[in-house]
């Protein structure tokens, strides 16, 4: 390719990536499905942008995927996999298990032989980790239980690539096998005997794990102390391509070598630093792969034969869909993780393309057949972020309302205290206030919650606190105080406006998510509320001051003086409330340097006791009006 053709491509790469990714976030298709409608508008077959070179694109493209699960594997421990072996053994051998024999079956009955059933039920049992994965990770699914399932079924999915390149091997017989060794030792893959092969395996992967227990460390803390950024970088991506070529040597799977090398190096120090220089290259080289996938859909062969290649991409999701809904249900996930775990999974994957190459350089697919089933794949791959969204606009509504217990019967209806919402700040001031021998009714509207404090001691009822019904079964009629402590601010407002209209003789104690959100409270007449994260910021930076070398009580009075100050500013803008409101946004400039004007005078004339002095108002104003010369001679701290 000469020098003006790959800027060109890459040219035209990058800019379908601009245009096409932000459109699809925008319009909530995701970022996936704006990188394959990228690659089709781009393609051959529509604006013919680029020609038929995207498979080589794509092997380019599919080292994302290798610093994707290296990235991975810096997140996970090694005692964490080991918990996990049930669910990476178990259930995801079942699911390549049970969907390779029911394709086979179903492949049977069409055009192909034995071999080449079981070989495409092989190629469809897996799915696409660069899909899912990116996907899971931009809704912030993968710590849920749908996305710790659907991770333990990509990791023994991708582990079994090299047994299934091996199973296509026996297939292809005696008359393959010098096809395969000539293709290896171009590919510069070792092609000794059996037991030299195995003994190779076991070392490499005994260097990676030694290495990154031992090593790794001392050579890492030698590249940080030479103080450049861009060599570290080049280091972490040098540990990533030395292990993939090390793996393609010895016949493993590049993604699997590194995704063993981070577990490994999951406890090192630097691992931090790892992420945060592999991160761009993860996320431009999986837009290229999947721009890649778009560009290769031979969409000649679709129009030619269209029933046929829909039929197979139907049936491919269906039996996917059966077996991955049967699968989580054995494995005890409840409805609504089971349907997310189900259609993340329904689609085939990156490696398809893969294997269908190996298969038709070994004669196993005629070229007809390895065109179809490359179609096949590519589409079901361009068909999962719309999966993700049927899943999430109807499917999910449906079984979040199934799953909704009934209100719990309230026993506890004399406390003066109800507490809505018992969540992180819940819990500190439930615990808090039965501390000081103050008994409260707890409600909650999460029933996972509610199920998981019960094992903890706590007595926490069910129900939707938004109505009215079950907060006068709660006792609100005879209570004194009503704690509004739960984390959506549009149910808080609900409350908020249920407990004005109604119950007007409850004291009204309320969390504020921000402060927007503060000065629309103090607009509904809500005096008793505070920001979630203030209190324990000004204390953090307390013990900032104390750390730059502040003293106990200087530090706690520069605190004091900024909470009380930034209350009764809060006060002020109550009225000029508006994001659109020039005075609102002047006011607070303003604010902000008046602020840092009292605080600094406070610091050159310690003696000044704001402490004592907040009721005097001419004071505070004397002060906001003094801008202290800073140039002056430093603080003495024996004055203090």
């Amino acid at each position: 390719m000469h020098q003006e053709t790959l800027f060109f491509q890459t040219m035209i790469y990058l800019a379908a990536a601009v245009i096409s990714v932000p459109i699809a976030k925008k319009i909530g298709l995701g970022s996936v499905l704006g990188y394959l409608v990228a690659g089709i508008l781009i393609g051959p077959y529509v604006l013919e942008l680029v020609g038929h070179e995207g498979a080589d694109v794509m092997h380019f493209a599919e080292f994302g995927v290798v610093i994707m699960l290296f990235l991975i594997g810096l997140e996970l421990h090694p005692s964490m996999l080991w918990r996990m072996k049930r669910l990476i053994f178990g259930l995801g051998g079942l699911q390549v298990g049970i969907t390779t024999f029911i394709v086979a079956i179903v492949a049977s009955f069409f055009w192909l032989n034995t071999a080449q059933a079981i070989t495409t039920g092989l190629i469809f049992s897996l799915s696409s980790t660069a899909i899912v994965l990116q996907t899971l990770s931009e809704k912030k699914r993968l710590q849920t239980q749908a996305g710790k399932y659907s991770f333990s079924v990509l990791l023994l999915q991708d582990i079994m690539v090299i047994p299934i390149l091996a199973i296509l091997a026996l297939f292809a017989n005696q008359v393959v096998s010098d096809v395969v060794l000539t293709e290896t030792t171009n590919n510069h893959i070792y092609g000794g005997e059996g037991w030299q092969r195995l003994l190779l395996i076991f070392t490499m992967v005994g260097v990676i794990i030694v290495g990154g227990r031992f090593l790794a460390r001392f050579v890492f803390r030698f590249i940080a102390e030479s103080g450049l950024r861009e060599i570290f970088t080049a280091s972490a991506l040098l540990l990533v391509i030395g292990i993939s070529l090390a793996m393609n040597y010895v016949g493993l799977s590049p993604a699997l070598g590194s995704f063993l090398a981070g577990v490994v190096l999951a406890n090192n120090e630097y691992r931090h630093e790892l992420e945060s220089n592999l991160e761009p290259f993860k996320g431009l080289l999986l837009g290229v792969f999947f721009i890649s996938v778009g560009a290769s859909i031979d969409f000649t062969l679709l129009m030619h034969h269209p029933l046929l290649i829909l039929s197979l991409l139907g049936i491919l999701i269906l039996v996917k869909l059966t077996v991955l809904f049967f699968l989580g249900r054995i494995f005890k996930l409840n409805p609504s993780q089971n349907m997310f775990f189900t259609f993340s999974l329904a689609q085939a994957g990156e490696f398809g393309f893969v294997l269908i190459s190996f298969a038709s350089q070994n004669a196993i697919y005629d070229t007809f057949t390895s065109g179809i089933l490359l179609i096949v794949v590519a589409l079901s791959m361009l068909l999962t972020p719309l999966l993700f969204i049927i899943n999430e606009k109807w499917i999910q509504p449906r079984f979040s309302k199934k799953e909704l217990p009934a209100d719990d019967k309230i026993e506890e209806n004399g406390n003066p205290v109800i507490i809505a919402g018992f969540g992180r700040l819940g819990m500190i001031l439930g615990r808090f206030l039965n501390a000081n021998g103050i008994k409260s009714t707890i409600l909650d509207n999460n029933p996972h919650n509610v199920q998981y404090l019960k094992k903890f001691g706590f007595k926490v009822y069910y129900g939707d606190v938004t109505r009215s019904a079950l907060l006068e079964s709660a006792g609100i009629i005879n209570a004194k105080v009503l704690v509004i402590a739960m984390g959506d601010q549009e149910q808080i407002n609900q409350l908020v406006e249920l407990a004005q209209q109604k119950y007007p003789h409850v004291k009204l104690i309320v969390r504020a998510i921000d402060i927007a959100h503060a000065l629309e409270l103090q607009n509904k007449g809500v005096q008793a509320h505070r920001q979630e994260l203030f209190e324990s910021a000004v204390e953090l930076g307390s013990d900032a001051l104390q750390a730059l070398g502040f003293d106990g009580y200087r530090s706690k009075r520069v605190a004091n003086t900024f909470k009380y100050l930034d209350k009764k500013f809060m006060l002020k803008l109550q009225k000029r409330y508006g994001e659109d409101d020039p005075h609102f946004v002047m006011e607070t400039r303003e604010f902000s340097e008046h602020l840092e004007n009292i605080l600094l005078l406070q610091q050159k004339h310690p003696g000044t006791d704001f402490d004592c002095a907040w009721d005097k108002s001419s004071l505070i104003e004397e002060a906001k009006n003094q801008t202290p010369n800073t140039e002056e001679e430093p603080i003495n701290e024996k004055n203090e």
